[in-house]
């Protein structure tokens, strides 16, 4: 049994779920996810307190904002070089959420108070226990909520500042087959699970120059994510136990620094069109270490390299004002794979893909705006190989997600 075998490589996992692309959940406001999820320029409702703490300042009044998104994930794979084989993964939905509450303290103040609680990370895969990659994967999910406190100042008609103080908590679960079986024949597994804290800021500047233009810039720093003492359980026949004993084990994980530059114009009172670009910081994801409390040869502290690359996501949108209590959005999203070649494993069968985005807003009353948003998107076909484990395979995974919210005023 190599050293690294199992625990090593679910380890390895952990990172990769917490990192890649494909689990980042840019799915914090809905009308910024149905224009594309552009949101640094343009000001909407409270959820600036995510896109970009500098505009809360703009709300006129204190609003109250939640919604749900129901995220659906399906991932295709094809064996090669032969393509004699197949399997997908097991239909699943997840639940990001968000809520968002803030604006000025006085309707014509300077400062803005506002609080996020959001979930910007979070989703999971799982395949059949019996398939081709078993001793890859199994299963794997993963959530992580960030709390954000967030002040905002208008220093002048044309600009506002912003930031806010980031904490974030999070969990994963994994589960992974061992290539040892019992007197029946069965495959042996381990489950790995882990709760990780990390802390970070969210800063933002908001220029008005034109009451027809806006233009954000923002930064979201890197959050090294803490694993203090995640637990490691496994199921082997009673000869090999002392190998692979139940343990704890300390990681870092680091969640990507994000900077975005945004732009909104108005060329006609009904219709705002809008454009973001997204340099998200990956490349610190570069090297991982494990220190695992209990060890064994078959289970040693790991250094492992992961060789991420930096990526820019380019987004565009739209939103026409049919009524005046009547909207409707659209956008569209390039956002590039991270994962290098060599390193892309079917817990994360990460590849550059297209998002296209609709939804609309109802204004029910005065003070209450019913909102709904639709993202669709499709990765590219991928032939990868996965080195650790020289695994092979073409995968492309496809995301369908529907979400509903609401805003509330105080006036």
């Amino acid at each position: 049994m190599k050293k690294h075998a199992l625990f090593t490589t679910a380890l390895l996992l952990l990172a990769s779920m917490s990192y890649g692309a494909g689990f980042q959940v840019n799915v914090q406001g809905l009308r910024q996810i149905a224009m594309g999820g552009t949101g640094t320029g343009w000001m909407w409702d409270a959820s600036s307190i995510f896109y970009n703490p500098g505009g809360l300042a703009r709300l006129k009044n204190v609003q109250a904002y939640g919604s749900v998104q129901f995220l659906m994930i399906n991932t295709q794979y094809v064996q090669t070089p032969t393509g004699g084989y197949s399997d997908r993964t097991k239909s699943q939905v997840f639940t990001p959420f968000n809520f968002y509450v803030g604006g000025r303290l006085k309707e014509e103040g300077k400062l803005a108070l506002g609080l996020g609680i959001y979930t910007p990370f979070g989703s999971g895969l799982t395949w059949d226990d019996n398939w081709a990659g078993r001793y890859v994967i199994q299963s794997i999910s993963m959530q992580t909520i960030f709390f954000q406190p967030t002040l905002s100042y208008k220093i002048s008609d044309a600009i506002s500042l912003g930031g806010g103080f980031v904490y974030a908590t999070g969990n994963i679960k994994f589960k992974r087959a061992v290539p040892i079986q019992d007197n029946n024949g069965y495959d042996g597994y381990g489950e790995l699970k882990g709760r990780a804290n990390g802390v970070g800021l969210n800063l933002g500047l908001h220029i008005m120059p034109a009451p027809n233009v806006q233009i954000g810039i923002n930064y979201r720093s890197q959050v090294n994510m803490t694993v203090r003492k995640g637990d490691a359980n496994f199921v082997v026949p009673n000869a090999l136990a002392s190998s692979f004993p139940n343990t704890n084990f300390k990681a870092e994980v680091p969640l990507p620094q994000v900077f975005s530059v945004g732009i909104g114009f108005k060329p006609t009172p009904k219709l705002t069109l809008t454009a973001d670009a997204n340099w998200v910081g990956w490349k610190p994801y570069d090297t991982l270490f494990f220190d695992y409390e209990n060890n064994t040869p078959a289970l040693e502290d790991t250094k492992a390299p992961r060789n991420y690359k930096n990526t820019l996501a380019l987004r565009v949108g739209a939103n026409f004002k049919a009524t005046n209590r009547f909207s409707v959005m659209g956008g569209l999203a390039y956002d590039p794979s991270p994962v290098a070649d060599g390193f892309v494993s079917p817990d994360l069968p990460d590849a550059d893909r297209w998002l296209v985005t609709g939804g609309f807003t109802v204004k029910a009353t005065d003070k209450l705006t019913i909102l709904a948003a639709l993202e669709y998107g499709a990765s590219k076909k991928r032939d990868a190989q996965y080195l650790p484990d020289n695994f092979n395979g073409k995968y492309q995974t496809k995301a369908f997600i529907p979400c509903i919210g609401v805003t509330y005023d105080f006036r």
